[in-house]
């Protein structure tokens, strides 16, 4: 008979907890599914007297992370306990040494450290899996290395992270302020102890760090991303996006071009009718395009405990029936070193303005932007009252730099009120 799976897990917050309950509660329906049980010998979290609503005394304890990745009685340590470097990182890089396969949910870990621990787990002949880590229960990682391994990928977006597309609906539908909206969203727990790693598009920047590594066979470089949170978006933004037909979303892109690995996860418009426009509250959407395949969408829950305890036991359940492939889905000595682009491709810009209610304001602006070579698809000016007349200008397809150019020289003009906004408007 096959011998059992034996798990050490490592953090037993949200996630660690939702794990130990899906083996708990599934155990016969796992061992039927991967043909072996699937056990859990020792665990490791700070606090060893939390209350946590499952029963971990049949499972030995370590008060160190290391120790219970190097345990004889571990064959898959489970790392659920976050962070960049510290425990995280060296209970990581023991367990690998011991020769132990670890699965992860630690997005920022492999973001940065990703192609280290991918070299050291192959060169050990172990898995290094990571479903975990992106989109929550949505399986993009199995998508893109299995479901799609025959395509050559083209691009890939999405929202991945819940806690910003919360704040961007929230507040267009309630017609609330950022800050009010920001402040629910801390008040529910939405928020992480360091808030600007959601608002900021570090989060997803991580996830979609690990996304494109896969995508185009690249060395993960997180460092290169283009990064914009969507603390400058008002609720003005989105109203008058709304009366256009877009919505303003927190939006991953990720394609290799001519110029090189375009990279960026910053706030977009998108039409108000698309799939990512449509998408509602915490929930994640990551687009796939590929060669053969076309457009795939996946969409859920992006984070929480059942979903992203699900995507671990996915990772959990391979590794039992014996599926191993390379860590980005690919040999990591393999990736290369992708030049990242300099400028991202053109596209439409949504543009706000407030300008002074005099003759020949408009005028001024719309020269400006012809000498950049922008021209406008759309215009709506709405009403006011003095000083500030408020405009609100869709220019046609243009680059950053070309209407950053533009916008610099607008301050020139006297006719500004306010400093500009400028958002990008994604084809989707």
């Amino acid at each position: 008979m096959t011998s059992p799976l034996r798990l050490g897990i490592a953090g037993l917050g949200t996630v660690g907890t939702g794990v130990v309950k899906i083996i708990q509660t599934h155990s016969e329906m796992l061992a039927v599914r991967s043909g072996r049980d699937i056990t859990i010998s020792a665990v490791s979290a700070r606090s060893k007297t939390r209350d946590r609503g499952v029963d971990l005394s049949g499972y030995a304890w370590e008060d160190d992370p290391v120790q219970l990745a190097q345990r004889d009685d571990v064959d898959i340590f489970v790392e659920l306990m976050g962070g960049e470097d510290g425990p995280a990182k060296a209970a990581t890089e023991a367990a690998i040494a011991a020769g132990k396969d670890v699965i992860t949910a630690n997005k920022a870990m492999l973001a940065v450290h990703g192609q280290a621990l991918a070299e050291a787990a192959e060169d050990m002949g172990r898995a290094l899996r990571f479903e975990a880590a992106v989109a929550g229960g949505i399986p993009v990682i199995k998508a893109l290395t299995e479901g799609l391994a025959g395509n050559e990928i083209t691009r890939v977006l999405g929202v991945m992270n819940g806690t910003c597309n919360y704040i961007l609906t929230r507040m267009q539908d309630a017609g609330l302020d950022y800050q009010t909206v920001f402040g629910e969203a801390e008040a529910l727990g939405y928020l992480e102890a360091d808030p600007t790693l959601d608002v900021g598009g570090i989060d997803a920047g991580h996830k979609l760090a690990l996304l494109a590594s896969i995508a185009f066979g690249t060395k993960v470089n997180f460092a290169a991303m283009e990064l914009e949170g969507i603390e400058k978006i008002s609720i003005e933004d989105i109203e008058q996006a709304a009366d256009m037909g877009y919505r303003i979303k927190l939006l991953g892109v990720a394609q290799m071009t001519g110029r090189g690995l375009e990279s960026r996860m910053s706030p977009c418009l998108v039409p108000a009718s698309s799939p990512l426009g449509q998408l509602e509250n915490a929930t994640n959407m990551v687009v796939l395009q590929g060669d053969a395949v076309g457009q795939i969408v996946l969409r859920g829950a992006g984070a929480g405990e059942g979903p992203t305890a699900s995507a671990v036991m996915s990772d959990v359940m391979d590794l039992a029936r014996g599926t191993r492939i390379a860590t980005f889905g690919r040999p990591a000595k393999d990736l290369i070193d992708a030049r990242a682009a300099q400028s991202a491709a053109a596209a439409p810009f949504y543009l706000r303005l407030g300008l002074t209610d005099k003759p020949g304001a408009l005028a001024k602006v719309a020269a400006v932007l012809g000498d950049a070579g922008i021209s406008i698809d759309r215009m709506r000016q709405y009403g006011h009252s003095e000083p500030s007349a408020p405009v609100l200008i869709v220019t046609h397809k243009a680059t950053r730099s070309a209407l950053d150019e533009a916008i610099t020289a607008m301050d020139g003009t006297g006719v500004l009120t306010a400093a500009p906004v400028a958002i990008r408007i994604e084809e989707v």
